[in-house]
């Protein structure tokens, strides 16, 4: 088990971790995909909502 994480301790140390900038970047990147996928899948629901209910009502 030590010899395991001693082996992590050793490759963590190889990883090249990004600067402030690019963290930056990166984040909004991911922030801003998500909150459009999420916009998207909402209205795409309340499509089909909208869609089953002037069939169903």
């Amino acid at each position: 088990m030590f010899s395991f994480l001693k082996n992590v301790s050793r490759e963590m140390k190889k990883v090249s971790w990004p600067k402030g900038k690019e963290l930056t970047s990166y984040t909004i990147t991911v922030i801003s995909t998500v909150a459009f996928v999420a916009i998207f899948f909402f209205v795409i629901d309340l499509g089909i909502t909208q869609f089953l209910n002037v069939f169903f009502e």
